[in-house]
C-alpha cells in the first residue's frame, strides 16, 4: 500500500501521520515540544529535544500503521535558527524560536533600510524573521569562530531535520522556508548577497534552497523503525503547506491556519502581491510545487493564549474546555482579551505592544477569559482579512481554515459570523500535515496530480448565523482594547 509519512514539527509539539493514497489517516504520532524562556521575551528550543520528539512522534505513526511509507513530506515552524557542528551534529546553543524578540532595538534600527528589504523579502525587519536571529548568534564567540573554522551549519527546523534524518549527508531548504529568513531575494530565488553582507552572515554555512516537491535525500530507515530507507521528497513552511493542502493553488484562493499563531495567507500566483498594511509576500507552491506567490498575515498569539490560559493563569486544565465555557455565557459582557504576549503583529506589526485584557468587574469569571481568546482569534483573523481585502482588491466569498484550535465549533461560527462568510472547515483540521504529505506524495507518485491528491477531502461550512450582527458589532470593543494594547507601549516609551 503506498503512503506518506507527513512530518509535522511545530512550536509547541511534532505530529506526524501515516496518509494513503485514499486521504486515509493509518497512523500518528504526537510529541510535546519543552519550552524555554530564558528571560522576558526570548523563546528557545532545544534542537535535539525537536529532534527526539519528532522521531519519536514518526515511529509511533508508522508503528501504528503497519505499513512502510513511500515517501516523506516535512513541515516546519518557519523563521526558527539552530545551529550545529556540521562535522559532528552537535547543537550550537539553543534553537531561537520565531516568537522570540531579543533582536527588536536592531530590527528597529533597520528602519532606514526597511523599502529595501521589502522589495528584496517581501518581509518587514522583525525579529520574527531569522536574519537578525542569525545576526546576534553569530556576535558571539563559539558560532563565529566555527563559521571561520568552516564547521558551523546553520537552517531553519527543516534543516536541522532533514541534516539529521539523512546521517548528514544533505544540508538543504526549501523556497518556502527560505523566504522566511529575510535573507531571501524572492525575485532573484536565491540567497542575496546584499542582506548577507548587511547581517554579517556567510553564504557558507547557509543551506542549498529546493523545489518544495522533489528531492531532500533518503531518510535512514534504521531513525524511524522501518526496515529500508525512504526518500524525503516533500519540504515545506507550515503555513505554506497548509496553503497547498487547502487546494489554494490558484489567485485568490485563501486560507487561515489556528495554530500556536494565525496565519492568513492569500495566494496571488506568479504576481508579486502588494505588501503594507502590516501584510507580508512570501513565496507558496503552485500546485506542482514549484513556487509562487501570495500575501500573508501574520498573527503571534492565537491557540498560544488559550494555552496561556492553561498552563499560565490555571483557570482551565485542557484547550477543549474553552467551547462549553464560551458557550456558557450569552455575550462577552464587554470583556476582552488582546493576546500581544510577543507583540502584535499583522496588521499592526508592533514588537512592544504587550498582552491587555480589559472590561473586567466582580462579575467577570473564567468564562469571560476563555471566551474573550477565542474571539481574540476571531476579531484578529478579520482584521486581516479586512487588509488584505483592500491591498489586493478582492472580495473573500469563503475562508477555508485548518490547525487544532477549527476542533472548537464555537470559534469557528463566531469566525463565520464576525466575517460575514462562509467558514469551510476540512474532514482534517491538521491541513499542515496533509500539505507537506501532497508534496512528498505528488512527487512520488502516490497521487498522480494535486486534483486528485484534494479529491480525498471533505469540508464542513459554516455560515454566518442569527449572532452575526452582534458579533461584527462587538468588533467595535475589540478595536478599543487593541488602542489599549498598543498605548502601553507608546507610555511605556
Amino acid at each position: 500500500m503506498q503512503s506518506v509519512l507527513a512530518i509535522d514539527s511545530g512550536t509547541t509539539g511534532a505530529t506526524c501521520l501515516v496518509i494513503a493514497a485514499n486521504g486515509r489517516v493509518l497512523g500518528r504520532g504526537y510529541r510535546e515540544i519543552p519550552q524555554h524562556y530564558p528571560e522576558p521575551g526570548q523563546v528557545e528550543h532545544e534542537p535535539l529535544d525537536i529532534l527526539r520528539c519528532t522521531l519519536d512522534a514518526a515511529r509511533d505513526a508508522l508503528s501504528s500503521s503497519g505499513v512502510a511509507p513511500t515517501a516523506i513530506g516535512i513541515t516546519n515552524q518557519r523563521e526558527t535558527l539552530v545551529l550545529w557542528n556540521r562535522h559532528t551534529g552537535q547543537p550550537v546553543g539553543r534553537a531561537i524560536v520565531w516568537q522570540d524578540r531579543r533582536t527588536a532595538a536592531r530590527c528597529l534600527a533597520l528602519a532606514p533600510h526597511a523599502a529595501d528589504i521589502a522589495a528584496r523579502t517581501g518581509l518587514l525587519p522583525d525579529p520574527y524573521f531569522s536574519a537578525t536571529k542569525l545576526e546576534w548568534s553569530l556576535a558571539h564567540e563559539q558560532a563565529s569562530r566555527m563559521a571561520d573554522e568552516g564547521s558551523l551549519a546553520a537552517g531553519t527546523v527543516d534543516t536541522w531535520l532533514v541534516w539529521n534524518l539523512t546521517g548528514g549527508a544533505v544540508h538543504a531548504t526549501d523556497h518556502t522556508n527560505a523566504s522566511r529568513t529575510m535573507l531571501y531575494d524572492i525575485r532573484e530565488h536565491a540567497w542575496s548577497d546584499h542582506l548577507l553582507a548587511m547581517f554579517g552572515v556567510p553564504a557558507s554555512i547557509l543551506p542549498e534552497v529546493r523545489a518544495s516537491s522533489g528531492d531532500f535525500g533518503r531518510a535512514k530507515g534504521s531513525l524511524l523503525g522501518v526496515a529500508t530507507d525512504v526518500p524525503i521528497l516533500g519540504v515545506a513552511g507550515d503555513q505554506q503547506a497548509a496553503l497547498f493542502g487547502q487546494g489554494c493553488w490558484e489567485s485568490g484562493q485563501a486560507k487561515n491556519t489556528y495554530g500556536t499563531g494565525a496565519f492568513l495567507l492569500m495566494n496571488t500566483g506568479q504576481a508579486i502581491g502588494a505588501p503594507g498594511g502590516g501584510l507580508l509576500t512570501t513565496v507558496a507552491c503552485d500546485a506542482d510545487g514549484r513556487p509562487a506567490y501570495a500575501l500573508e498575515g501574520a498573527i503571534f498569539i492565537a491557540g498560544a493564549a488559550v494555552q496561556w490560559l492553561r498552563d499560565g493563569l490555571g483557570i482551565i486544565e485542557a484547550a477543549p474546555e474553552t467551547q462549553a465555557l464560551a458557550g456558557g455565557i450569552t455575550s462577552n459582557d464587554g470583556v476582552y482579551f488582546v493576546p500581544a504576549l510577543t507583540g502584535l503583529g499583522a496588521p499592526h506589526w508592533e514588537p512592544e505592544a504587550r498582552g491587555t485584557i480589559v472590561g473586567l468587574t466582580r462579575g467577570t469569571t473564567r468564562a469571560h477569559l476563555a471566551r474573550a481568546a477565542l474571539e481574540a482569534m476571531a476579531f484578529a483573523t478579520a482584521d486581516v482579512v479586512d487588509v488584505m481585502q483592500a491591498r489586493g482588491r478582492c472580495t473573500f466569498e469563503r475562508l477555508r481554515v485548518d490547525g487544532g484550535a477549527t476542533e472548537n465549533e464555537w470559534l469557528m461560527q463566531f469566525q463565520a459570523d464576525v466575517l460575514g462568510v462562509p467558514v469551510e472547515r476540512p474532514d482534517m483540521a491538521e491541513t499542515t500535515a496533509l500539505g507537506a504529505a501532497g508534496l512528498a506524495g505528488i512527487a512520488a507518485g502516490v497521487w498522480p496530480n494535486a486534483r486528485a491528491f484534494l479529491g480525498t477531502r471533505e469540508f464542513r461550512s459554516f455560515v454566518p448565523g442569527a449572532g452575526a450582527a452582534a458579533a461584527r458589532a462587538a468588533r467595535d470593543g475589540w478595536a478599543r482594547a487593541v488602542r489599549a494594547a498598543l498605548s502601553w507601549e507608546r507610555d511605556a516609551s
